[in-house]
């Protein structure tokens, strides 16, 4: 039964089924993931995009509200070859348009060849292959999205763990993970979750001992009021940063990042250490990377693939940046030590 259709990059449609109806746009991007549909659907990194799951059956297990990642959907879209009713049930629940029953090996071949590109779904029993290339006239690039900030962080200050005996985070949150936020609540840190575009005024009341810039959506280039925050307290307060944190210091410190050409989203990411030589395997969901850290951060760690960094140091700043995601969920748990490095970074 065809009742939806996916217009990609280059007016191309290709028919699918519609599970979740309704119309939508996006980058299309594709994760390899086999397991964590809710974790990569919750993850607020999504935000803008439509989701492609290149593993073939999306729901084996269920949707367990407790494995969220954030308290609704990212991603615009969803396609896979096959979603579950309990899925399908979930993304109508939250008015995420989704199909399946197209062939995924096709498109993620297309995204690998050809890069993220631009598209459109439309799904339902009215839908119109012209509503799908509708939608994708509409759909911008991820580097016109210059305030996707507002669209995934909090708007007012939260304070979690406030009784813990640890040091006090100040998360500047930007798209962060609940992972990120109990990781480091588990290491009886007092974590302060403000704002992307937080006044330097309201960190600062905070004296905090470590400042940690969270994961999140888009450009980095656009997370300008992040950049002030570093700017103020680089080299007087640690600082720390996970996935588009690492992007946005390095942009501060006079580096520079660049799109990648379909990115790295999955869970068995190799990465080494350049220190120890040891490779760690990684769980990953970005778009862009830093193409040069600049003359203050030494890239610690490198992608075994791709070369691209993967870790930023600097002793001298007290600054310790990650491109992957140590907290994983989903995602093997070989980094998790960097939390670990975290707090002992504050506590000295």
């Amino acid at each position: 039964m065809t009742d939806a259709y996916v217009a990609i990059e280059g007016e191309r449609v290709i028919e699918a089924r519609a599970r979740s109806p309704g119309t939508t746009r996006g980058e299309l991007v594709f994760t390899t993931a086999y397991t964590g549909y809710e974790e990569s659907l919750t993850d607020p990194s999504y935000e803008e995009q439509l989701l492609t799951f290149s593993y073939p059956l999306i729901g084996n297990y269920g949707v367990r509200e407790e494995r969220f990642e954030s308290d609704r959907v990212h991603p615009r879209g969803v396609v896979a070859r096959e979603l579950t009713a309990d899925v399908a049930e979930w993304l109508q629940d939250e008015g995420v348009p989704a199909v399946d029953h197209l062939d995924t090996r096709e498109i993620v071949t297309e995204i690998r060849d050809e890069g993220a590109m631009k598209a459109g779904i439309a799904a339902g029993p009215d839908a119109t292959k012209e509503d799908a290339l509708a939608e994708l006239d509409k759909c911008k690039h991820m580097s016109e999205h210059e305030d996707i900030g507002s669209q995934v962080s909090v708007q007012d200050t939260a304070v979690h763990n406030a009784d813990g005996d640890g040091p006090d985070v100040a998360l500047i949150d930007c798209g962060a993970k609940g992972s990120i936020i109990s990781s480091l609540v588990e290491r009886d840190a007092v974590v302060h979750q403000l704002p992307y575009d937080a006044s330097i005024d309201a960190v600062a009341a905070i004296d905090p001992d470590v400042l940690f810039i969270s994961n999140g959506p888009g450009d980095p280039e656009n997370f300008e009021q992040t950049g002030e925050i570093i700017d103020e307290f680089v080299g007087e307060v640690p600082l720390a940063g996970i996935c588009l944190g690492q992007q946005v210091v390095a942009n501060t410190l006079g580096g520079r990042t660049e799109k990648m050409e379909f990115g790295h989203r999955g869970v068995n990411q190799p990465v080494r250490d350049l220190r120890t030589d040891k490779v760690v395997m990684t769980t990953q969901n970005h778009g862009y990377t830093v193409a040069d850290p600049g003359d203050t951060l030494e890239v610690t760690q490198r992608n075994v693939n791709d070369k691209t960094p993967e870790g930023l140091d600097s002793d001298e700043l007290d600054i310790i940046t990650r491109q992957y995601h140590p907290e994983a969920n989903p995602g093997p748990h070989d980094s998790l030590s960097f939390f670990d490095e975290v707090v002992e970074m504050a506590e000295d």
